[in-house]
C-alpha cells in the first residue's frame, strides 16, 4: 500500500495553509469527507472562513466548485436545474443547476423550505437527479458541505433527524486562538485578499491522486474486535439517559467509514481504537438528540460522545 492520502493530506494542508490560518482538524475533517464519498455539514458562525477553506479545498483537489446560498424562496429548480422551453427549436432543453459540480457549498441549508431540502438531500442519496423521468448522473466526487447557522435565526426550517442522518459529519468550525486571530490580521494588513484565490498560487494535488486516496481508504484493514467496539459504541447511545435518540445503523457504517479515512489520512492501512474516537464526536454530534431537561443542564452531544467513549470498553 501506497501513502497516497497521507500525501494528499499533507500536500492540502500546506496549500490552505497559505489561505487558512489554523483550522487544521476541520480540514483534515473535510477531506476525509472527500475520501469517503461522503457530505458534511459545517457549523461555525459566519466569518470563519467556511466558504474559504471549501474554494481552496476544490482549487487543490482539481475539483469544480458551486456555491449556493439558501433563502426562504428557493425552488428545487434553482438547485437541481429545469427544462426550458426553446422556441426556436420548439424542444425542451435541460439547464443544469449548480448542483451539477464537483464540490457544492449550500449556505445557509436550514433557510429553505422543506421541499428544496428535500430535492437536495435526494442528489445527495442518489447523487442523480431525475427531471421529467429522465435520470442525469452527477460527478463521481459530488459533494456537498452545507452551512448552518448555530444560533436560531428567524426564518429557518430545522433539519429532520432523517435528513441530519445523510450527512456523514458535522464539522465544527471554531474561533481562532488568539495567535491565529493576529497572524490572519497580519496576512490582510500586508494585502491577503480572501477574495482573490487565483493570486495565492496554490499548487494542485497530482491528477487522480484523489481517486488513488479513495482507493486506500477502502482498504483500509478493520479487525473483528474493532466492529465490535465500533458496534458497542453507537449502541451504547440508544440506551443513555441523557439522549431522546440514539445514533442509527447509518450512523455505525458512517463511523466505520470516517475512522478508516482518518487511518489512511495517518498513512496506516489499519484501524486503531484512537481513529475511532478520534472520528465519533463529527459523525455522532448531529444524529443526538439530548433530552431537553439535559440540555438546560449544560449537557452536549458532545459531551456525550466523550462519556460514551469513557465507557465503552477499548479492545486490547
Amino acid at each position: 500500500m501506497g501513502h497516497e492520502a497521507s500525501e494528499l493530506a499533507s500536500h492540502v494542508r500546506e496549500e490552505l495553509s497559505k489561505v487558512i490560518v489554523g483550522q487544521e482538524e476541520a480540514i483534515r475533517q473535510l477531506l476525509a469527507v472527500l475520501l469517503c464519498s461522503g457530505h458534511a455539514l459545517l457549523e461555525g458562525v459566519p466569518g470563519t472562513a467556511k466558504t474559504l477553506a471549501v474554494k481552496a479545498l476544490a482549487q487543490v483537489c482539481r475539483l469544480q466548485f458551486q456555491r449556493v446560498q439558501c433563502t426562504p424562496d428557493l425552488m428545487p429548480a434553482d438547485i437541481l436545474g429545469a427544462n426550458i422551453f426553446n422556441l426556436g427549436s420548439g424542444t425542451f432543453a435541460f439547464h443544469r443547476g449548480p448542483v451539477f459540480t464537483d464540490l457544492l457549498l449550500v449556505d445557509e441549508l436550514n433557510r429553505v423550505p422543506p421541499r428544496t431540502q428535500a430535492a437536495l438531500l435526494e442528489s445527495m442519496e442518489e447523487r442523480q437527479v431525475t427531471m421529467d423521468g429522465v435520470r442525469y448522473p452527477l460527478s463521481n466526487f459530488f459533494t456537498v458541505f452545507a452551512t448552518q447557522n448555530p444560533v436560531e435565526f428567524e426564518g429557518t426550517y430545522p433539519l429532520p433527524e432523517a435528513e441530519l442522518d445523510r450527512f456523514l459529519l458535522k464539522i465544527s468550525i471554531r474561533y481562532p486562538s488568539v495567535e491565529d486571530e493576529v497572524e490572519i490580521l497580519n496576512r490582510y494588513q500586508n494585502g491577503f485578499d480572501s477574495r482573490n484565490l487565483e493570486s495565492m498560487n496554490l499548487r494542485p494535488a497530482e491528477q487522480d491522486s484523489m481517486l488513488r486516496a479513495r482507493r486506500e481508504v477502502a482498504a483500509v484493514h478493520v479487525e473483528p474486535s474493532l466492529l465490535t467496539y465500533i458496534a458497542d459504541v453507537i449502541r451504547r447511545t440508544r440506551e443513555w439517559p441523557a439522549l431522546n435518540l440514539g445514533a442509527s445503523p447509518r450512523a455505525g457504517v458512517n463511523l466505520m467509514l470516517a475512522s478508516k479515512a482518518l487511518a489512511a489520512l495517518d498513512g496506516r492501512d489499519y484501524l486503531i481504537p484512537d481513529d475511532v474516537k478520534k472520528a465519533a464526536p463529527p459523525v455522532l454530534r448531529h444524529r443526538l438528540v439530548v433530552r431537553p431537561e439535559a440540555d438546560l443542564e449544560g449537557m452536549s452531544a458532545d459531551r456525550v460522545v466523550q462519556d460514551v467513549l469513557e465507557q465503552v470498553e477499548i479492545p486490547k
